[in-house]
């Protein structure tokens, strides 16, 4: 689909990559000191985050799996690149692996801007049992297939929430006139057109320092992304709006996966899903911490009625369902769990 349509793009920066490879002591594709392997894998957030949990412990089951022939080495906040420049690295070769969320994946794959579709999925049981289900094989086949990246497991970034540094959100006309940051998706601008605030795509390296000269007003993202990247330094207002949940896949160079034996094959993808529980408890586990600390750091945090947000954004469901496929918005929304 799109994947192909973003090649030259894609080899445009292929190069810029590998210079930054070289410049980096550390490298950033998977290299070998005899029979021993260690993998890099990119983190958009910090070690302690919700992401560095999950990541952590899929690399320490690896290694105890495979008695340390092959480990990895994280590189948290945004080190090897931003999520758009780390998924089209994987497809490439020029980076082994990372945990990125679907937001940008969804200028590649059509059928990823489902998790950009507003108010999809009710609760994290809901979306749970949807990935782990037929659709979510579906969905990891196409990442590969498509973006020749394998997905090892579903991580999650959670249910995404509205920050700002102007007004407190009771009702959708609250949003006029905000300057809010969205992704770098046409569906995420759509809906927050809908809302009535002016989206503005925006990489997610530059947000904070977007947010923190008024570039921006707005942005939003789970709450332990909003605590791990401290947004309350330059954000005032948390309304818990729950109008979007992201995945953040686990996924690794579908090349570097496939010079792997079939046997360390399924020794990685074991220590994927031994590690995908750990980290979905964490995500939600920090969710309700930091619901409390960011009130601690003085963040005014408001609860709004859902019920006209849901109503403003239908047509924007609508309009996106064929490129997203109808058959499969229609099975999230009413998926039974």
């Amino acid at each position: 689909m799109k994947f192909k349509k973003h090649l030259l793009v894609v080899f445009g920066i292929i190069g810029l990559m590998v210079l930054a490879a070289c410049g980096d002591a550390e490298g950033s594709s998977a290299n070998s000191d005899g029979e021993n392997i260690v993998i890099d894998v990119s983190l958009p957030l910090g070690a302690e985050s919700q992401q560095g949990v999950g990541v952590l412990k899929f690399g320490e089951e690896l290694e105890e799996l495979t008695d340390g022939r092959i480990t990895i080495r994280p590189h948290y906040d945004n080190a090897l690149g931003g999520e758009r420049e780390v998924f089209e690295g994987m497809g490439v070769g020029t980076i082994d692996a990372g945990i990125i969320s679907t937001g940008p994946m969804g200028g590649f794959i059509d059928e990823f801007l489902l998790f950009d579709l507003p108010y999809v999925f009710e609760n994290h049981d809901h979306v749970y049992a949807f990935l782990d289900s037929e659709y979510g094989d579906e969905l990891a086949k196409l990442v590969e297939e498509e973006g020749n990246i394998k997905l090892l497991a579903w991580m999650e970034n959670g249910f995404r929430h509205n920050t700002n540094s102007v007004r407190a959100f009771e009702k959708p006309e609250d949003l006029n006139g905000i300057d809010h940051r969205t992704q770098e998706s046409q569906v995420q601008i759509d809906t927050w057109t809908a809302l009535g605030a002016n989206a503005t795509p925006m990489a997610w390296p530059e947000v904070y320092t977007g947010l923190q000269q008024g570039v921006i007003d707005s942005q939003e993202n789970p709450l332990p992304t909003i605590y791990d990247v401290k947004f309350y330094e330059v954000q005032d207002y948390l309304n818990l709006t729950k109008h979007v949940y992201h995945p953040a896949p686990l996924m690794m160079s579908k090349k570097l996966f496939d010079s792997f034996t079939e046997e360390d094959q399924e020794l990685i993808l074991e220590a994927a899903a031994t590690a995908l529980p750990v980290q979905r408890e964490a995500s939600q586990e920090q969710e309700v911490e930091f619901l409390t600390e960011l009130e601690n750091e003085g963040m005014t945090v408001t609860e709004p009625d859902l019920a006209p947000f849901r109503e403003l954004v239908q047509p924007v469901i609508e309009e996106w369902k064929s490129t997203v496929g109808e058959d499969l918005v229609d099975a999230a929304l009413n998926f039974e769990y």
